[in-house]
């Protein structure tokens, strides 16, 4: 599978382009972010075989962040998925993967991945793949539960219990930890927290949101193959089209 990062200002284009990619049965969405710095802490932490990359962004712009990436040693490779067909030769001078333009197509969005695939040498899932006992031990620490997530608060560190939280979500580039009577705006990213936590209760459901399935009052049908989740503490969180799949499969319907 191809670990892929997605950086977009538009919610709506950034689902989208997420959604044609796992169409594909060879992509795994690690992260995506709407702005530079979000970008930058995000594939710094997941470290993606490819980022894709819109060229105009709130802050900065596609190019730029792909300068940094390209001075921070970064070995991604890069895709820009824009509207503006003009930044193509600047594109191609910084060695990117390919451009592809807005309003996506499927079929491209395909023919991007096979050429990802060739260039990347990936391997098929169906493959199994000889470890050593090292890496055996690390995959085994990997799926362990999470049970206590510390965070960084102010200048405090703060250790929750991940059965308390009933969800995180994005402001203004920083998670915020909502639990029973409590919210913890943190100093990371909800991409980063995502990373930290392997536990069979919280779920991604959009690109602002990680919830608590536990703390899920009831679910209802929105728009566009879309719902709104309510939940228990009152809060009511969306559910979009790319992750519905996901949450359908959470939940047993």
């Amino acid at each position: 599978m191809i670990r892929a990062f997605v950086v977009d200002d538009e919610p709506l284009a950034r689902d989208e382009l997420m959604y044609l990619l796992r169409r594909t049965k060879r992509v795994d969405i690690v992260g995506e972010a709407e702005s530079y710095e979000e970008a930058m802490d995000g594939i710094q932490e997941t470290t993606p075989d490819v980022i894709f990359l819109d060229i105009q962004l709130t802050d900065a712009t596609g190019i730029e962040i792909a300068e940094r990436l390209k001075e921070d040693g970064c070995q991604s490779a890069i895709v820009f998925a824009t509207a503006y067909d003009e930044y193509a030769l600047k594109a191609f001078e910084l060695n990117a993967a390919d451009y592809i333009l807005k309003p996506y197509e499927e079929a491209r969005v395909q023919q991007t991945v096979e050429k990802l695939i060739q260039r990347l040498a990936v391997v098929p899932t169906s493959q199994p793949i000889a470890v050593s006992g090292a890496v055996n031990s690390n995959a085994a620490k990997a799926v362990e539960r999470t049970e206590r997530l510390a965070v960084t608060v102010d200048e405090r560190i703060a250790v929750l219990h991940v059965d308390r939280i009933i969800y995180i979500e994005s402001e203004e580039g920083k998670a915020v930890v909502v639990t029973e009577g409590q919210r913890y705006k943190v100093c990371e990213a909800l991409t980063v927290l995502e990373r930290k936590l392997n536990h069979p209760s919280m779920l991604r459901v959009h690109r602002s949101y990680l919830v608590n399935v536990d703390y899920v009052k009831e679910i209802e049908p929105w728009f566009n193959s879309t719902y709104v989740m309510k939940m228990k503490d009152g809060a009511s969180i969306p559910v979009s089209r790319t992750y519905v799949k996901d949450l359908k499969q959470k939940l047993g319907l």
